[in-house]
């Protein structure tokens, strides 16, 4: 299902604790049981961790940096996310991929170059909460708990509120 979003600045309202319980429901579908998950920093990074928790599992999750490989690195320069930590064995994984906004593909290239790093995994995924389309590169999620459009001159973004729940932040790009 697509939602068109336009309009206002914020006139897109998605509920990201709704969209999170989705996305719950669908890693619990895609999951085996010797499944990692990764999380994209950073709202990649907070969706696995709390998916880790929720479905009881042991140790924690990754956190895949994206910056050391982005193509647009000598713009951006290094990020001031958390760097990748992953405390599995690559070699060999099922990973489960996680992020809060799918756009262009870019950052997940980006994380793939980054994973594989690390070693060579089995197989991996993408799970993401919300797809945008809009892609540059052939990049799909296995999993997305939304799809909506939304104008190139808008942004997604997930964050955290003091008490650990999710909501949506939509801004002009």
């Amino acid at each position: 299902m697509t939602t068109p979003a336009g309009g206002a600045p914020g006139s897109l309202v998605l509920d990201a604790e709704a969209l999170y319980r989705e996305l719950l429901r669908g890693v619990r579908s895609l999951r085996e049981p010797h499944t990692q998950l990764a999380g994209i920093a950073s709202g990649g990074a907070w969706l696995a961790e709390r998916l880790h928790r929720d479905l009881g599992l042991e140790g924690t999750p990754g956190v895949l940096s994206s910056s050391m490989h982005r193509d647009d690195f000598a713009q951006r320069g290094l990020a001031a996310s958390a760097q990748t930590q992953l405390p599995f064995d690559v070699n060999g994984a099922d990973i489960l991929v996680l992020d809060d906004v799918l756009y262009t593909g870019r950052t997940v290239r980006a994380v793939l170059n980054e994973l594989y790093d690390y070693g060579r995994p089995a197989r991996v995924r993408l799970a993401v909460l919300v797809d945008r389309g809009g892609r540059e590169l052939p990049v799909q999620a296995d999993f997305a708990a939304a799809r909506v459009a939304l104008p190139a001159h808008q942004s997604l973004a997930l964050a955290r509120t003091d008490a650990g729940g999710f909501v949506f932040q939509v801004k002009e790009a």
